[in-house]
């Protein structure tokens, strides 16, 4: 069910408020254009800076407007496991068919803590979890024993993996197997992730290209179509890059404005990209022909 290009949902926002508007209008862009899966309320739709209620609201409408047509992994990971649970226990009963849950940042817990914090949200809900693994954000590493310990578990089933370490994905197919579903948190190197064996991706760069970003998915798992994924992965480096040259989601949300999907506001203490910035995304966004 999870893999190929799943994006990593913007949330819209208008005068600091939820612009469900806009937001509607990127749910049913991402359905018309080959989109894999909806993942709201993640890093990249500022979790830190939505209210519970708004939270829970993004992946209310997230489940309401998809209506069936393609998954929804909600973001309900927090440094609070019962906040976790919380989370992602609402995520359930809206009807989300799985949950992307963060390592716990700055409380810095042991592997054995990691352990116990996805075992509690596991015991306490009955839909599959992904393992949000990123050391960059979170300031620890779970470990791929760690993971293998937790894949021992009813409801967990892969890792979205933002360490940037390729050997990883060689280490966690031999530890796991191919059961175990591995998606790239990084777009740079998704061409490389899927041909040791991920199945596909959670993506900033899909948020404004999705067409580009399912078919460079689909033909990386395609042996005959392999040629067509590398050309697609060269268009699709330079957004990659520009995404990220100052703290997401900020690029992406001006690069969202350029395409009228909606305003670039972000939440303090984000702010705007500066004009440099602004180039660089126009420039990449021109050289995919995108705009």
């Amino acid at each position: 069910m999870f893999k190929g290009s799943n994006v990593a949902l913007i949330t819209p926002f208008k005068n600091n408020l939820l612009d469900e508007e806009a937001y509607i209008k990127l749910i049913h862009f991402h359905i018309e254009n080959g989109t894999s899966g909806l993942v709201p309320a993640g890093t990249t739709g500022e979790s830190p800076t939505l209210s519970h209620d708004e939270h829970q609201k993004v992946i209310d409408l997230c489940i309401k407007e998809s209506n069936g047509k393609i998954p929804v992994i909600a973001g309900t990971g927090s440094n609070s496991t019962e906040e976790a649970i919380s989370l992602t226990s609402h995520a359930e009963k809206a009807g989300a068919n799985g949950a992307l849950i963060v390592t716990p940042y700055y409380n810095k817990p042991t592997q054995e803590g990691l352990y116990q914090h996805y075992k509690a949200i596991n015991d306490k809900c009955g839909i599959p979890i992904i393992i949000y693994n990123i050391p960059g954000r979170s300031v620890i590493d779970m470990s791929v024993d760690t993971m293998a310990r937790l894949f021992e578990l009813k409801n967990i089933v892969g890792v979205k993996d933002a360490t940037g370490d390729l050997d990883r994905v060689d280490q966690q197919l031999l530890k796991m197997g191919k059961e175990f579903i591995q998606l790239t948190g990084n777009d740079d190197n998704a061409f490389e992730f899927n041909k040791r064996g991920g199945v596909g991706a959670i993506s900033v760069t899909a948020n404004i290209a999705p067409k580009l970003c399912s078919d460079f998915q689909k033909f990386s798992k395609s042996e005959n179509e392999i040629n067509q994924a590398e050309k697609l992965d060269k268009i699709l480096q330079p957004i990659h890059h520009s995404m990220f040259i100052e703290s997401n989601p900020s690029p992406v949300k001006y690069a969202a404005k350029l395409l009228n999907l909606c305003e670039d506001d972000v939440r303090l203490p984000l702010v705007k990209v500066t004009e440099q910035t602004k180039k660089i995304v126009k420039k990449s966004l021109q050289y995919a022909k995108l705009i």
